[in-house]
């Protein structure tokens, strides 16, 4: 209880204040418009902004799972093979380090503008660095007790990694995917600002602004905080669920 309600009622205050401003000060509406007026135009366009959402929320679904798969499988390469870790660690850094705007025009050059591939290869990007790192961090964290007791038995390396290594690597697996999750809506938000299709949040954001539709732009924008929010409760969930598990399961 302790844990949700004072966010909660900071957050009920701060729209409080919101609409008082906006009222009160006659905040015109181009400027920031009144909670009410968001949630009127949230209201009347909920259809299509669950049809956004859908389209927006399986691109950056698809992505998250591709970047978490891939980051995976680098960090258990970088861990057994040094020039591996040695290639994939400044790649995996300066991949980070693109902008996603710059990806993306990039990406809608090279493939086609009316498929969904763009989008999906610069979430999958995004999402990559974040899931490597923290992925290689935990694999590589092994007590030596641990290390000694597997070498007193002579497994092999893959067996080492199942039964030691990958346990004692997810706490910091799923803290790459709690950074990756949100990440990978908001890339997918900001790819549609660059053309393509026009059927998800982004498009429907840029749009609404463009016609000077500001509450409906912000009510897409209200669709994306639920989508980006959605992201990161599954994986909270998927956290405990895995953790509840794990002192049950001996992993071999």
């Amino acid at each position: 209880m302790k844990l949700w309600w004072p966010p909660v009622v900071f957050g009920v205050v701060m729209l409080g204040m919101w609409q008082l401003l906006t009222v009160v000060a006659g905040v015109p509406s181009f400027l920031l418009p009144s909670p009410s007026a968001i949630a009127e135009q949230f209201v009347a366009n909920l259809g299509n902004i669950g049809s956004a959402s859908l389209a927006t929320g399986t691109n950056a679904l698809i992505g998250l799972v591709a970047g978490a798969v891939l980051g995976l499988l680098a960090a258990l390469a970088a861990i057994r093979l040094r020039i591996v870790d040695e290639l994939l660690t400044p790649l995996a850094a300066g991949a980070a380090a693109v902008p996603i705007v710059a990806l993306a025009p990039v990406f809608n050059s090279m493939f086609s503008s009316t498929t969904d591939l763009p989008r999906r290869l610069v979430v999958t990007i995004v999402v990559f660095f974040p899931v490597f790192v923290s992925a290689a961090k935990g694999l590589r964290q092994v007590s030596a007790v641990h290390h000694d007791l597997m070498t007193s038995y002579a497994v092999s390396g893959w067996q080492f990694t199942r039964i030691v290594r990958l346990p004692s690597a997810v706490p910091h697996i799923f803290t790459g995917l709690r950074v990756a999750a949100p990440n990978a809506v908001i890339a997918a938000i900001i790819c549609e600002y660059f053309g393509g299709l026009q059927n998800g949040l982004g498009s429907r954001i840029t749009s609404a602004a463009a016609n000077t539709a500001y509450p409906r732009a912000w009510a897409y924008v209200m669709g994306a905080i639920a989508v980006g929010l959605l992201f990161f409760v599954v994986v909270l969930l998927l956290e405990k669920l895995v953790s509840r598990r794990r002192p049950q399961e001996r992993w071999i």
